[in-house]
């Protein structure tokens, strides 16, 4: 079973994308082995369906170049954050045994996003209590507790906690984000408006990242909250 260095779960394919895409492929482009878990198939998005949405996540796993993605298919809109819910994650977590977890922002525009950042932030912690009791084909699993788990920014423009640089990822990010092509921006589509699908959101995603990058004199960055204070080893470590 492969080890993950990070594992990123999103509540619907392409948050993952829109979130962190070149912070992952900058990790991957430093031998780090990056996965994806998706929560749901994203079955309530106002364009397309699940089963497309399902071929652009696979498109957009290859351009990312992920070790693994994963899709748990809990309802979209309507999953919880209880116990079952809880065990499947862990059951992801304690699979993988990520030392980094990246999830959903901790409040949003979309129901799903602040409920899916609670659930795998608590699978988290859960997933390191030996008593827990899981299997994975019909072995138990070890606890497996992540090290670190961060946050992505997604529509709110949420005061991040630290900025990781990207400044040469933003076209991976981009092909990775446009390979969700019944979701964004298309002119021709004769498909229903949303938030999302507007050129400006599209235009969204580099100017944010040029902002960010703009405040630590880069070229871009993206944002991340933390659930606990951000350290460094030394005063130098700092950019």
């Amino acid at each position: 079973m492969i080890k993950l260095d990070i594992l990123a779960i999103g509540a619907h394919p392409d948050d993952i994308e829109l979130g962190c895409g070149a912070t992952i492929a900058k990790e991957i482009s430093l031998g780090k082995k990056v996965g994806v878990l998706d929560l749901t198939r994203g079955e309530l998005g106002t364009r397309g369906s699940a089963e497309i949405r399902g071929k652009e996540a696979k498109k957009a796993a290859k351009i990312l170049n992920l070790s693994i993605r994963e899709n748990i298919a809990f309802a979209d809109g309507f999953f919880v954050n209880d116990k079952e819910h809880q065990l499947k994650v862990i059951e992801i977590i304690r699979k993988y045994k990520p030392e980094i977890v990246l999830c959903n922002a901790i409040d949003d525009r979309h129901i799903d996003h602040p409920k899916g950042s609670k659930l795998v932030s608590d699978a988290c912690f859960l997933s390191g209590l030996r008593k827990i009791e899981t299997t994975l084909d019909n072995k138990a699993q070890e606890a497996w507790r992540p090290k670190k788990v961060y946050h992505y920014i997604q529509w709110k423009n949420i005061e991040p906690d630290f900025v990781v640089d990207v400044t040469g990822f933003m076209d991976v990010k981009m092909k990775a984000v446009k390979a969700y092509s019944s979701q964004f921006y298309n002119p021709n589509s004769n498909e229903p408006i949303s938030p999302i699908t507007s050129k400006n959101f599209l235009d969204s995603i580099l100017y944010r990242a040029q902002d960010l990058g703009r405040l630590i004199g880069k070229e871009y960055a993206e944002g991340f909250t933390t659930e606990r204070y951000a350290a460094v080893s030394s005063l130098d470590k700092l950019i």
